[in-house]
């Protein structure tokens, strides 16, 4: 049965000499792997380069309940990212919220509010000109939220830590190596206190955003099994620094 979908290219794999199977995450369905005979061709009506991690797209599918591989019968790029390929900065953080992206969300049905989410916040980033450069630890915080282990804010003005394994807010120290103290725990509740427009008025330094984004990264592995470790964070640090 043929429906339409938005969607958003998480991963693209050959396979065999001339097809890929591109993982995309769907309005309607969640996750899902299609097959694209002919994608390496050069004149491909659904090219590879078409298919570049978090490209949008419309797209009309045949989808079969629990089927492991579907097909694609008709597929554009909706909107057309017009600065995020070209520019080496949003390039980066396009590949580092990719593979997060890629190990975090796994759910093969229909999450309409996650996805609204990513596909929004993609957009914002390819609009924008300047003052970007929190937008990725950001995305991580409204992220965990569509996970279900977005950071509880009660007690957030009154103290000084943050226990990552509990996701809370404490007036004292957790027992554990896994928390956030200061000054670093009032930059994260400046970061929970935000969103995309007020960003650019969190001042943060390198050596300030390095650290946060490797404390939101154990974060998420502490609450997502097999999460593994992110590579690309280190490559997106340098580029910002």
């Amino acid at each position: 049965m043929l429906h339409k979908t938005r969607g958003i290219v998480f991963k693209t794999t050959d396979y065999g000499e001339s097809s890929v199977v591109v993982q995309v995450f769907t309005e309607k369905f969640g996750l899902q792997s299609y097959i694209v005979n002919g994608a390496k061709k050069p004149k491909a009506k659904i090219s590879r380069n078409m298919l570049q991690p978090l490209h949008l797209l419309d797209m009309v599918v045949y989808h079969k309940e629990g089927g492991n591989v579907q097909r694609i019968k008709e597929l554009k790029n909706s909107p057309v990212l017009q600065s995020i390929p070209y520019d080496v900065i949003k390039s980066s953080v396009a590949m580092f919220l990719n593979e997060v992206l890629y190990k975090a969300v796994r759910q093969q049905s229909a999450d309409e509010n996650m996805f609204d989410f990513i596909f929004s916040a993609i957009q914002w980033l390819d609009h924008q000109t300047t003052d970007f450069n929190n937008f990725h630890l950001l995305f991580l915080l409204k992220l965990s939220r569509y996970l279900g282990f977005y950071p509880d804010r009660h007690l957030a003005e009154q103290t000084d830590y943050f226990d990552l394994k509990n996701g809370v807010f404490s007036r004292y120290k957790p027992d554990s190596a896994l928390y956030l103290s200061p000054p670093h725990t009032q930059s994260f509740r400046l970061l929970l206190q935000s969103n995309f427009e007020t960003i650019a008025g969190i001042k943060l330094s390198n050596d300030e955003r390095r650290y946060l984004i490797g404390k939101l990264l154990d974060y998420f592995a502490l609450h997502i099994e097999g999460f593994g470790n992110i590579k690309s964070h280190e490559v997106l640090e340098d580029v910002l620094s």
